[in-house]
């Protein structure tokens, strides 16, 4: 009877000891699918299971309770991953907060709730953000002037806005597509929701609505904006009462004296910008840096990342983490902002230094932060009106679409950790 029992209290005293107890999601380059990592990460907040994010760690890497249904969920989804015991992870939290090294964790505890603001009919473009939060499998809502003016956005914690132009200028897509069903559409629709809210003109509606997304960014929202709807937020802003678009956009000319009457006070990130009022040029200012200014081809065309101190800087610790630390550039209507004409206070988180162009910044209004991002698609260099859909399936590991979804999982993050 002894000799029957002895084997059972040894397994119980060694074999439990080293029970698995945790899952690890490396992030670095060993990770088979980094894209659908951050799903997994989401998903399990979803299941009420907080998520510990080792920034720095590995690229980044997740780590959280195990449990048989989370691991067969990483499985299914065709994640890497790593079983470990307690005391593996806690030799791993012991490195990691290390005054030593440049690393911190960062507890997720709940999902944020994501809109994206984006027209309900479709669009000759696809947008990077929705791409990759479908194929990593994070769910999102779509929300559009509507929403906004019906003061739905404090129901969200995220919120990104679409390939948009804020000015009220239809994209200044005039000059090659004013033709086009799409186009003819779109500005129909934005005149029918101007005048249905009591405005004039499509531009005094996009103001508003700037404004009310100005409003949900102070009330603690997180706003984060690629391609046009960085600098055009920020013109919107400027032009407050002023009209900087043509009659073939609104019925009646420019104020000639548009420049002079620009507010840079209003804005979250540019200033002393120059408007191009050309409304057959596809620029809305020289924020952005234009083909002949760049120098730039697919071949050369590279921003690098920044590092942040984790345990003093989480904030854009969380916002660059990545298993490369430099990016393959891609072009957009906007692509890259001009760092001379950025607000001394902005944060710049990637830059191509040789040519004075950031990529990728960030700022605080009030008691919510903001994220621009330029370009149109991580992984198609030059994106062009009617081209299909990039297949993500085939860019499991891109590290520009890390960048995004680093933007998703950092509202998640437990505020008492944040330093800045």
């Amino acid at each position: 009877m002894v000799r029957a029992i002895l084997p059972f209290i040894l397994l119980v005293i060694f074999g439990g000891s080293g029970r698995a107890s945790k899952i690890l999601v490396p992030m670095d380059e060993t990770q088979t699918n980094h894209l659908k990592a951050y799903g997994i990460a989401y998903w399990t907040l979803q299941q009420d299971v907080p998520v510990e994010w080792l920034l720095n760690y590995r690229g980044g890497s997740f780590m959280f309770t195990h449990g048989q249904k989370l691991e067969n969920e990483l499985v299914v989804r065709g994640i890497s991953y790593q079983v470990i015991s307690d005391a593996q992870a806690g030799q791993i939290t012991a490195e990691i907060t290390s005054p030593d090294v440049n690393m911190d964790v960062m507890k997720l505890e709940k999902p944020p709730k994501v809109a994206v603001y984006s027209p309900k009919t479709k669009q000759p473009w696809d947008d990077a953000v929705t791409m990759v939060l479908t194929y990593a499998e994070i769910p999102y809502e779509v929300v559009f002037d509507d929403e906004v003016m019906d003061g739905k956005l404090p129901e969200y914690d995220w919120l990104h806005l679409h390939h948009e132009d804020f000015t009220g200028q239809y994209g200044k897509f005039y000059s090659t597509n004013r033709n086009s069903p799409w186009y003819v559409a779109q500005k129909r629709e934005a005149e029918t929701c101007a005048q249905k809210y009591g405005f004039q003109k499509v531009s005094m509606l996009k103001l508003a609505v700037v404004k009310k997304i100005r409003d949900f960014c102070a009330g603690g929202g997180f706003v984060f904006a690629m391609c046009s709807a960085a600098d055009t937020y920020d013109i919107a802003l400027a032009a407050e009462g002023v009209d900087i678009c043509e009659t073939m956009y609104d019925g009646d000319p420019a104020d000639a004296r548009a420049q002079q009457k620009l507010n840079f006070n209003n804005t979250f990130a540019f200033r002393d910008f120059r408007l191009i009022t050309d409304p057959f040029q596809y620029e809305y200012s020289n924020i952005d840096n234009q083909d002949f200014e760049r120098g730039l081809n697919e071949n050369n065309d590279f921003f690098s990342l920044f590092q942040f101190s984790a345990k003093w800087d989480p904030i854009p610790t969380m916002l660059t983490q990545n298993h490369e630390s430099t990016v393959k550039g891609f072009m957009g209507q906007t692509t890259g902002f001009k760092r001379s004409l950025l607000k001394s206070e902005v944060l710049v988180m990637g830059e191509t230094k040789s040519i004075g162009e950031v990529r990728y910044i960030h700022g605080t209004f009030a008691k919510g932060t903001w994220t621009f991002f330029g370009g149109h698609d991580p992984e198609d260099y030059r994106h062009m009106v009617g081209e299909e859909p990039t297949d993500l399936a085939l860019h499991p590991n891109s590290p520009g679409y890390r960048l995004i979804l680093n933007n998703i999982l950092f509202p998640a993050a437990k505020k008492k950790k944040q330093k800045t």
